[in-house]
């Protein structure tokens, strides 16, 4: 945590907070880039208390796990105040605005969103690399495995690149101010596990070379700014072929936010939920009218959602 950031830190021993959606891989960064979406998000408050370790005292809005050693909040939460030897305990109160399993980073948000509840009781804060850290302790519950991909950018907002795991390394990237965001979430579920499982164990060399340059693009494209550059590296050589027949209709969506001027379109995260960006708001919203509508005809009901990027990750609400 930066020195301004530990001014600013008020000691509380009851914190509401917001926790935003995220999308992770951005197709050219597979566990390495992610964003944080504006509005969509969940709520969470904390209670400081004498009884040791997390309890979980209502969730709204999803049906999960009350029990801590089961509940990615719980496991992240608990690996935090036995990190740092708490002498105190924390009730948390989880309101879930983000649909389990829609792969826009719901399991991240309470993850995260747990470190950093806990984080506002203390008299010393942690930094965001810290409670980053704590916080990939509750995906390995939800995801069988360790990532940062989606806690990141919910703790430190933004665009995050995590550029290595041993030691845990996030930088955060230049803003993407002038692009908008369209999320397709269509009404089915995909377990990260078996979105995981579904991939392969080796790639060819020629594909690793391909991602590796439009990764290594796309952090140069913001940089820079330049646009070209961006929309020719947001492209998905390795995981999209494989996990793109997971979700119903992907290829006729993709045509279709061509069509209506988008120029990224991919999975997020492990799906099933969809991203695309475009440079203007409208071209955003007629193409998520017209992808409703085409799902619709298909007799399947999806939830849309217009954004930015948000540069702001976890923060305290009233």
């Amino acid at each position: 945590m930066k020195e301004n950031e530990k001014e600013l830190h008020l000691h509380r021993d009851e914190v509401r907070i917001f926790c935003p959606a995220t999308v992770a891989n951005v197709n050219c960064g597979f566990d390495t880039l992610g964003f944080a979406l504006e509005g969509i998000g969940d709520e969470m408050v904390f209670r400081k208390v004498t009884t040791p370790g997390v309890t979980i005292t209502l969730i709204t809005g999803e049906e999960l796990p009350m029990e801590a050693h089961n509940n990615v909040a719980g496991v992240a939460g608990n690996a935090m105040l036995e990190g740092i030897e708490a002498d105190f305990g924390v009730e948390i109160e989880i309101h879930k605005k983000i649909r389990s399993g829609s792969g826009i980073g719901s399991s991240a948000a309470s993850a995260a969103g747990a470190v950093y509840g806990i984080n506002q009781l203390l008299d010393t804060p942690l930094s965001n690399l810290e409670l980053t850290r704590y916080a990939m302790k509750g995906e390995a519950l939800a995801s069988g495995n360790e990532h940062a991909d989606n806690v990141a950018p919910c703790i430190y907002g933004g665009t995050t690149l995590i550029t290595g795991y041993d030691p845990l390394r996030v930088i955060s990237l230049p803003p993407m101010e002038t692009v908008y965001v369209g999320i397709l979430h269509p009404h089915i579920k995909i377990a990260t596990k078996d979105a995981r499982a579904i991939l392969p164990k080796e790639v060819p060399l020629k594909d690793a070379i391909t991602q590796a340059q439009r990764l290594a693009g796309f952090v140069a494209s913001l940089y820079e700014w330049d646009k070209q550059l961006f929309v020719e590296s947001v492209q998905d050589v390795l995981v999209e072929p494989h996990r793109k027949q997971l979700i119903p209709h992907f290829d006729a969506i993709k045509t279709v936010s061509k069509e209506h001027g988008c120029m990224a379109f991919g999975i997020s995260g492990s799906g099933p939920s969809l991203f695309a960006f475009a440079f203007a708001k409208a071209n955003i919203e007629s193409y998520l009218h017209a992808s409703k509508t085409y799902y619709k005809q298909q007799h399947l009901n999806v939830d849309t959602y217009s954004s930015q990027i948000s540069g702001t990750g976890c923060q305290v609400i009233q």
